[in-house]
């Protein structure tokens, strides 16, 4: 088992926050790329956060977009679509949809519209 599986979420977010504010993009719509992947409203995320949930809970507690496997590309050097672990791969794809938010990709792109 990977040990970002027993990371809570609240450590990786302020990461997350900081990528996109630093390219001109706002809390809300990294707001609305989690929502979109996970099903989180801004209520339910801000109970993730606050109870320190873990990135294996936080997932495993989320309702995936069906058009999550449309996410493609590398992070880190490895591609997303070819992760074989199922909560590895959740957890890339968030990180996927933060990188192509801070990069200034258009919204609908990023949530595959």
């Amino acid at each position: 088992m990977s040990r970002i599986f027993g990371v809570p979420v609240a450590s990786v977010y302020p990461h997350y926050v900081t990528k996109v504010e630093k390219k001109g993009r706002t809390t809300d719509e990294l707001h609305e790329v989690i929502e979109w992947l996970t099903g989180f409203d801004e209520r339910a995320l801000r109970r993730h956060l606050d109870d320190e949930t873990t990135f294996a809970d936080f997932f495993a507690d989320a309702t995936l977009n069906p058009k999550a496997e449309l996410i493609t590309g590398s992070v880190c050097g490895v591609k997303v679509q070819e992760i074989e672990d199922p909560l590895m791969q959740q957890i890339r794809y968030l990180d996927k949809l933060v990188d192509e938010l801070a990069k200034g990709r258009p919204m609908e792109k990023i949530l595959r519209a």
